[in-house]
């Protein structure tokens, strides 16, 4: 069972999230918050293993919340689910340290899969949210002097984990890779653990940016795995 805590101002919206994950099944909702003031206090009493948190809410927001979570359970997995997808709420929630960000426009089966992945540890990111990521961090080391060594550092890696790297680009989860690739989900998280270490890489974000970088995923999220190095 992975218990969730459900913080959004929205009782209609928590009560539909609540029994969106019952009717899944695996989850059990351990608590609700209508603010992130409430929120801190029911992490810290329940310590669920997924936060589904709400950004804009009276009292104390989304992010200072996720911010005084993790000061004190740094192990905390706060997913971030809003309907707002601008620059200052995306960076604001990744900068304290939440693992993923959802908008709530997306699709109930992916907010499933979501809460899933963080369960397990997984940074994610809805696709129009990992677009802007992408794009400023494209930006920022386009304006950047100096060689670019990732291609040196990409050599390192095997055909299979060059693979991987473009699918972690395209944004696949590791069963959705093991899918892909007709591996075991252990075989692939021993693969991405290996291309972050060999990169050093701190999440799948930093990975997901590398491999656009490097034209392993074009610009509709889709593996380009034959691609070489200029």
């Amino acid at each position: 069972m992975i218990r969730v805590l459900v913080v959004d101002d929205q009782r209609l919206v928590r009560a539909g999230v609540g029994l969106l994950l019952q009717t899944a099944g695996g989850f059990e909702v351990v608590g609700e918050a209508g603010d992130g003031h409430e929120a801190v206090r029911l992490a810290e009493r329940l310590r669920p293993d997924v936060i589904l948190m709400d950004l804009r809410m009276p009292r104390t927001d989304g992010i200072e919340a996720t911010r005084r979570i993790l000061d004190r359970q740094p192990s905390a997995r706060v997913l971030v689910l809003t309907t707002f997808a601008d620059d200052v709420n995306i960076y604001g929630a990744i900068g304290v340290g939440a693992i993923g960000y959802l908008v709530k426009d997306g699709a109930p089966e992916e907010l499933v899969d979501a809460v899933r992945r963080a369960a397990r540890g997984e940074t994610l990111l809805a696709p129009p949210v990992l677009a802007r990521v992408l794009r400023r961090a494209l930006a920022a080391h386009d304006r950047e002097r100096g060689p670019d060594r990732s291609w040196a550092a990409l050599r390192s890696l095997s055909a299979r984990e060059r693979e991987v790297l473009a699918l972690v680009g395209a944004g696949l989860s590791n069963a959705e890779i093991g899918v892909r690739l007709h591996l075991g989900v252990t075989t692939v998280k021993t693969h991405v653990s290996a291309v972050m270490e060999k990169l050093e890489l701190r999440n799948r974000v930093q990975a997901a940016v590398l491999a656009h970088r490097l034209g392993l995923v074009d610009d509709e999220f889709n593996p380009v795995p034959e691609a070489g190095a200029p």
